[in-house]
């Protein structure tokens, strides 16, 4: 069967691999063809477009690029009706993902649906986008089951969370250390500045402010999928921090502590048993609607999923250099990561179902044979 996926971002990418890895496995004969990035065309998809080309963060990033998305989506619709798929998947990405869903269903095209618009943050009035164009949704938070069937009444398939298969193929780095010439006697901070450049830009410099304070200890950037380490060098010049791209998770494997930019990298961080403190910062314009649209007490998810505030949140104008040594210094004492332990394991347990992909996949091909 063909089936046509569209992830717009570096976690799309990397969930999609997966995805795609276990509909080989159930469907030997599939054929793929995707919007996502380099994970996805390994994991054996033929790549249409990389989602590098389609990451607009903002408002105004939006209006500036107006042109270019539209043409995007006309172009996938192209794509689409030439390839006539037995089903499309879309992967988060809403914004652009509901647009050609409500062309598709159309069509005549299948619509699943896997990892959900966050509904539940802000544009709660999509769900009548979903209802009328989704014929099968994923979800992969405990609470979006609920969400969903309760106050919404369309049913949902609770998946799990894909991160843990992920993790599941992320082998030891016993080498990572000596690879990258670091001293084996520091702890190492990692530092997430985000996946797009919008992101490094406005986190990173606060980042490495802190590191003065801890002259004990070793930093080191994770450099992100798609973006030129040559970006980040601009920043970490006449720096002592090194950076390491494409290696997150080994990273986070040899980290004492973590700094996180807001995003789905926290959910990595916890499942890699990293105390860290998580940051977020935009234009003040951004920063101004997101406050009026968006009707959540907290942005990790990790404390949306645990319903408490486990990690530190420094948001806006609490996201100063002063406050990220202030919290690292806590995260590196035995209490303080005493009980941030303690809470990832309990958020392990709920996001844990046997296995996201392979669960989704096979879902999927069970309701698209003849």
């Amino acid at each position: 069967m063909k089936y046509y996926i569209i992830a717009g971002e570096a976690s799309g990418d990397l969930h999609g691999a997966r995805l795609i890895e276990a509909l080989h496995r159930e469907d030997p004969q599939a054929q793929i063809r995707c919007w996502g990035g380099d994970l996805m065309q390994a994991g054996g998809a033929t790549l249409v477009k990389h989602y590098r080309d389609l990451a607009f963060m903002g408002f105004w990033e939006v209006v500036r690029h107006l042109k270019t998305i539209l043409n995007n989506l006309r172009f996938c619709q192209q794509d689409i009706r030439a390839f006539a798929p037995d089903v499309i998947i879309y992967i988060d990405y809403p914004g652009f993902n509901l647009r050609i869903a409500d062309w598709a269903k159309k069509q005549g095209f299948k619509n699943h649906y896997y990892i959900s618009p966050q509904l539940w943050a802000w544009k709660e009035n999509r769900i009548v986008k979903i209802k009328k164009n989704i014929d099968a949704l994923y979800v992969i938070l405990p609470f979006e089951k609920t969400y969903f069937e309760t106050q919404h009444q369309f049913p949902v398939h609770y998946v799990g969370h894909p991160l843990l298969d992920s993790l599941a193929h992320s082998a030891p780095t016993p080498d990572f250390i000596q690879q990258h010439q670091l001293d084996p006697q520091k702890p190492i901070i990692a530092l997430l500045p985000g996946s797009r450049k919008q992101e490094i830009k406005k986190m990173l410099p606060y980042f490495l402010a802190c590191m003065p304070s801890f002259g004990a200890c070793q930093f080191v950037v994770a450099g992100a999928p798609g973006i030129d380490p040559s970006w980040y060098r601009t920043f970490l010049k006449n720096q002592p921090c090194k950076l390491v791209q494409n290696q997150t998770y080994a990273l986070l494997q040899h980290s004492q502590a973590a700094v996180v930019t807001s995003g789905t990298a926290t959910l990595e961080t916890a499942l890699l048993d990293v105390p860290q403190v998580v940051c977020y910062r935009s234009s003040y314009l951004s920063y101004w609607i997101a406050k009026r649209v968006v009707k959540l007490d907290a942005i990790a998810l990790v404390n949306l999923i645990l319903k408490k505030h486990l990690i530190t949140e420094l948001i806006q104008n609490d996201c100063t250099p002063q406050n990220i040594t202030k919290n690292l210094h806590i995260l590196l004492s035995k209490a303080g990561r005493k009980s941030i332990l303690e809470g990832y394991q309990s958020l392990r347990t709920l996001l844990d179902k046997g296995g996201a992909s392979k669960t989704t996949a096979r879902l999927i091909v069970s309701a698209i044979k003849p």
